[in-house]
């Protein structure tokens, strides 16, 4: 398959400042020296811990943020180093749909402005047209055209998402970040706006990249899944491959904790002791060997290198018992 997302060494560290005179005392390490891609008309599912960094490679990815170091590549233009005005003609071609529905939308302004807003910037069709258009995307996304004069305020949350996604696809992008867009929903709602994502990926042939802690939402949605934790992806491959013969001891952690309707399928839950260690000072080596039950020396000293798995589909693990 081909990627229409390239990222190469990926890196974001946010520098810590105290004192009256603002001195760095040290940095976040967020995001660090990830490598990635994603392929044109997948949903690459990202899942991890709250504060793993997630967002913020989400952010880095579409550059809603400055790399620290590091290459984003997108349909083979190089993201990270493009001037203003290019990245201005690639803008159009990323959107991202955000966590929160309300907090994205202007209060004081009808959702059908803040839909045709990316329409206006970038200067795509006339006022008039304006209207047209954000009538059918409305529709689209199952809402009807006459919203268009509504305030956010007088929407529910599923509804407020919904104008979030309408927002995201109405300059018709080639690829979508969505940023835990269903975590602040109801659960009968969030099977709707999630039925809604998979029709519109498929039907407009978008490429998705999909954050959320819930693997079990993760799995509905994705073709592949990226598991981080405290800003490294330590393991990924196809959506059936992990949740069947997951190797990384964090994966199979996480995936232990998934509900499980049928009490006779339920397995031993995996209990990690201990807390997530800080970004401002990760341990070293392995940075999940303080909470890890099969954690060896060398773990305590050396950070594994991802290493593919003896499988014929992908399957990158980042662990020294791998293999």
């Amino acid at each position: 398959m081909t990627a229409l997302i390239q990222v190469d060494r990926l890196s974001k560290h946010f520098p810590v400042h105290v004192g009256l005179l603002r001195r760095e005392a040290g940095a976040v390490q967020a995001v660090s020296n990830i490598s990635l891609d994603i392929h044109r008309g997948e949903t690459l599912g990202l899942v991890g811990e709250s504060g793993c960094g997630k967002s913020t490679l989400g952010r880095l990815v579409i550059r809603l943020l400055e790399p620290t170091s590091g290459t984003v590549r997108f349909n083979g233009d190089d993201l990270t180093h493009a001037s203003r005005e290019q990245l201005r003609k690639l803008r159009r071609r990323m959107q991202i749909i955000f966590q929160d529905p309300y907090s994205s939308l202007d209060p004081r302004s009808p959702v059908g402005n803040s839909i045709a807003e990316g329409l206006r910037v970038h200067g795509i069709i006339n006022q008039s047209e304006q209207h047209e258009k954000v009538g059918q995307i409305l529709d689209r996304v199952g809402l009807q055209s006459a919203h268009a004069q509504r305030f956010p305020h007088e929407f529910s949350g599923g509804q407020r998402q919904r104008i979030g996604i309408a927002r995201a696809l109405v300059l018709q992008p080639d690829f979508v970040v969505c940023d835990e867009p269903v975590s602040a929903l109801d659960v009968s709602v969030q099977a709707q706006v999630l039925n809604l994502l998979r029709q519109l990926q498929r039907e407009l042939e978008l490429t998705l990249l999909f954050i959320s802690h819930n693997l079990a939402v993760v799995e509905h949605l994705s073709d592949r899944v990226a598991v981080m934790y405290l800003g490294e992806i330590v393991e990924i491959t196809d959506r059936d491959t992990l949740y069947r013969e997951a190797q990384h001891p964090y994966t199979k952690a996480l995936l232990s904790a998934v509900p499980v309707p049928n009490p006779h399928l339920r397995g031993e839950k995996i209990i990690l002791q201990g807390d997530v260690p800080s970004p401002l000072n990760p341990p070293p080596g392995c940075k999940f060997h303080p909470r890890c039950p099969i954690a060896m020396d060398a773990c305590r000293t050396t950070a594994p290198t991802p290493i593919q798995m003896r499988r014929p589909v992908e399957h990158l693990v980042a662990c020294h018992a791998a293999g």
